[in-house]
Parts: structure tokens; C-alpha cells; sequence
């Protein structure tokens, strides 16, 4: 349906409505003569079409211009709407008037400037401001609740994004430093560069399987870490000392791909490697971390480091957990610790981390909801004797202060309903619970 179609529609609606609430007051309807009433009714069809459609486009025209997004910015938003409301709802009731004047009841336009009164306006006024508020209360109210869904959906995708890129870096950064080893071994040993193209074939294949992983067992870390080391001594031959365990004590334990690797590249990368400084390291499980321990014994002139390694390893960690990497340097020896996360610690702590973010964002939207909540009340209690007021002073015969003040009363009553009641029907907590409901309806079912 195109948005004229729609406008359309609304407008054939609002003019059914209005038309009720108009011959209520003025008793249309108890004439009995359907022909007129016929007649009351194409005009205020008419009246709703040019006014509604005007106003929407108006509304349209005013949400296509930039605003900030600040109170400020939105409260001068919602000032400029509804003061050119009223101005295009008054020029559009004066040329309704006119034309209804001079073609049907065929005065002239000097009479009908002369017939002029301010009552004659009232009415179409508060009926179209009523729905502009309206249609504003209701705009903002789903821009609210789209910008928290935009504002989630951005805080996912960027961690989900962020995690993919650091995953990502292992890829080409291993492939490079490798095709390095592989060049300082051709030159320096052929028959070794031969064994090591074939050993690296091997092991880029654990690369490229693993990579995409969030977290795998230590164990196949360790095995891949003692062939990844096997081949750095084809370049390096006894000029690297290497210790490790064959296995994890916790078969279930589990770290980041590529953790142990990035470690030894770093150690060989910024120390001295030579047969008579050889390079140890070691490693070994320290309680529920992970160790890689070398001698220090640090290279004069370091190349630029890629920022991959170490800042990578950190990140990632980041994202999973909130158990940190420790770093211990000494004067002799430098030692990384990595946290190695079961399975048990794993599924404990997304629970208690989901459980906090829920806690959090249960807090902070009721929070929000309790601020709309008092600024709908303060400006409730502003507007209405306000309204009442000019009511009042231009025509207490009809007193249409009542209908904004209920209608606007209900939906304050309803969102203090809303907000301060737990447990009742519709209450803060019954989307919660009847969603609880559903899935455990969907598990029982899938069981």
C-alpha cells in the first residue's frame, strides 16, 4: 500500500470519528432526516481530507528534515509541529469555509468575512490538534522503541564484528612470519626449507580449521604448539630449548586458537636466538591458566611490531570472558598466562554474564520508562488546564477540554500501570514471564 493510499484511508477514518463526536455536540442526529445527514457527513469527510492530509504531509515533511538527537532538538521539534498544525489547520478551515460559504450557500465572500467568528474555528482546531498530539505521542513512542532495538542490534554486531576481524588477523599474519622462517631457512639451510614446506602444509591446515573457533582443547593447542616448534628448530636447530606437557590435566579445559603460537613467535621474534644464548621456554599449567615462560634475554634492534600477537590474544579474551591474561616479567625471564575455560566455568559465566546484562537492561529500561512516565505526567498537568483554560475564555458551552484530559488520562494511567506494577496483567514483568512461558512450552514440545 503506498503511503497516499494510506493517508487516505486514515483520513476516511478520522472523518467517520470526528463526524460521531460532531454530531453528538451539535445534534445531528436527531433531525431523523437522512438526506442531511448524508449531506453533514461529506463534509466532514471533506474537512478531514484537506486538514488530515495537509497536516500528514506537514508531519512527513517535518521528519525528512535532519534533527539532532537531543531533548532539546526533539522538544523543538514537537513546538514546530504542532504550531504549523494549527496555522495550516486554521488557513485550511478558512478556505473550507469560504468555498463552503460562497458555492453552497451562495453568500458572497464580503458576508462571509463579516460572519466570521472565532467559535467557528474551534472546533476543527482541538479535533485535528487532539490527533496531531496524538500522532506524535505515537511517533516518538516507536522511534523510542526502534532506536533501543537499532541500539542493541549495533552493540551485537560490532562485538560480533570485532571478534570476526581479530579472528581474522590470524590468517595472513601466520602465512607472513611463516614464509619469513621459510626464506631465512632457504638461505640457510635447503634440505631443512624442503622439510618445512612440507611440515608447514600440515600445519596450515590446523590453521585454516581452527581459526574460526571461538575456543579449542588445550590439548590439541599443545599439539599443534610441539609441531609449530618443530618447525621453527629446522631453522633454529639447538638454538631453541622446548619443554611442554603432552597433554592437559583437565581433558575439557579449552583457551583461544593460535594462543600458544602467537606466544612462541613472540618469544622468538624479540629475543636473541643462538647457540650460545640458546632461547627456553616452557610451558606448563599454573592452577587453571596456562603458562609460556622463556629466559629473557631481549634483541638490541626489535622490528616494528604488526600489533597482531600479545594485543590480539588480550582481545579476544575480551570478548569471551572476564578472566584476563597475566603477564610477569622478571629480569630473567618473561612469563604470559593464559586462562584455560572448562566447559562448567564456560557455561557458568555466559550465565552470569547474560544474567547481568538482563539485570542491566531490565534496570536501565525501567529507568527510561519511569523518565517518560514523568514527563508525560508533568506535561499532562501543564497542557490540560491549559487547554481548559482557553476552553473557558472562547466557548464553555461546549466543553471539549474533557475529551483530551480522559482520553490523555487513560494512556498516563496506563503507563503508570505499566511501570510501577510488577506482577499484574500487562506489568513489567509479564513480558518476561509469558516469554519464560513460551520456551519452556517450545522445549517441552521439541522434548
Amino acid at each position: 500500500m503506498t503511503k497516499s493510499n494510506k493517508y487516505i484511508i486514515i483520513t476516511f477514518l478520522l472523518g467517520c470519528v470526528v463526524f460521531l463526536i460532531g454530531g453528538y455536540f451539535f445534534n445531528d442526529f436527531n433531525s431523523g432526516n437522512i438526506k442531511e445527514l448524508v449531506t453533514k457527513f461529506a463534509f466532514y469527510q471533506l474537512y478531514a481530507f484537506v486538514l488530515g492530509y495537509s497536516n500528514m504531509m506537514f508531519f512527513d515533511y517535518m521528519e525528512r528534515r535532519s534533527w539532532e538527537k537531543s531533548t532539546p532538538a526533539t522538544i523543538q521539534r514537537v513546538v514546530i509541529g504542532i504550531l504549523g498544525s494549527t496555522i495550516i489547520t486554521l488557513i485550511g478551515l478558512f478556505f473550507l469555509r469560504a468555498i463552503t460559504a460562497i458555492y453552497y450557500f451562495n453568500q458572497s465572500f464580503s458576508d462571509f468575512l463579516g460572519n466570521q467568528k472565532w467559535q467557528n474555528y474551534q472546533f476543527g482546531l482541538w479535533i485535528t490538534l487532539s490527533i496531531v498530539i496524538g500522532f506524535h505521542v505515537v511517533f516518538f513512542y516507536n522511534r523510542y522503541q526502534q532506536n533501543r532495538v537499532k541500539e542493541q542490534k549495533v552493540i551485537a554486531g560490532t562485538a560480533s564484528a570485532k571478534f570476526d576481524a581479530l579472528k581474522n588477523q590470524l590468517d595472513p599474519h601466520f602465512l607472513f612470519n611463516s614464509l619469513n622462517v621459510l626464506t631465512s631457512l632457504i638461505e640457510e639451510n635447503p634440505v631443512n626449507a624442503q622439510k618445512f614446506t612440507t611440515a608447514l602444509s600440515k600445519v596450515y591446515r590446523y590453521v585454516l580449521e581452527q581459526k574460526n573457533k571461538d575456543l579449542v582443547l588445550v590439548d590439541d593447542e599443545l599439539k599443534f604448539a610441539k609441531t609449530y616448534m618443530a618447525l621453527l628448530k629446522m631453522r633454529f636447530e639447538d638454538s631453541i630449548i622446548f619443554t611442554m606437557p603432552e597433554k592437559a590435566q583437565n581433558p575439557e579445559s579449552k583457551v583461544i586458537p593460535l594462543s600458544l603460537q602467537l606466544l612462541l613467535e613472540n618469544a622468538v621474534k624479540h629475543n636473541i636466538v643462538t647457540a650460545s644464548k640458546p632461547l627456553k621456554i616452557k610451558i606448563y599449567e599454573s592452577g587453571d591458566n596456562l603458562v609460556v615462560e622463556n629466559n629473557l634475554q631481549v634483541k638490541q634492534m626489535v622490528k616494528t611490531s604488526s600489533g597482531v600477537g600479545l594485543n590480539n590474544i588480550k582481545q579476544r579474551y575480551q570478548l569471551l570472558t572476564d578472566r584476563t591474561i597475566k603477564i610477569n616479567q622478571e629480569p630473567s625471564t618473561f612469563a604470559v598466562s593464559i586462562p584455560m575455560l572448562t566447559k562448567t566455568t564456560t557455561i557458568m559465566y555466559t550465565q552470569s554474564k547474560s544474567e547481568l546484562n538482563d539485570q542491566y537492561l531490565r534496570a536501565r529500561n525501567h529507568v527510561d520508562e519511569l523518565k517518560g512516565f514523568y514527563y508525560s505526567l508533568i506535561t499532562y498537568c501543564l497542557v490540560i488546564p491549559f487547554l481548559a483554560y482557553v476552553n473557558y475564555k472562547t466557548f464553555w458551552q461546549v466543553q471539549w477540554f474533557w475529551f483530551p484530559m480522559i482520553g490523555w488520562g487513560i494512556g498516563i494511567a496506563t503507563q503508570a500501570y505499566r511501570v510501577f506494577v510488577n506482577n499484574g496483567m500487562l506489568g513489567k514483568n509479564w513480558e518476561k514471564r509469558k516469554m519464560e512461558e513460551f520456551m519452556r512450552n517450545e522445549q517441552t514440545k521439541n522434548n
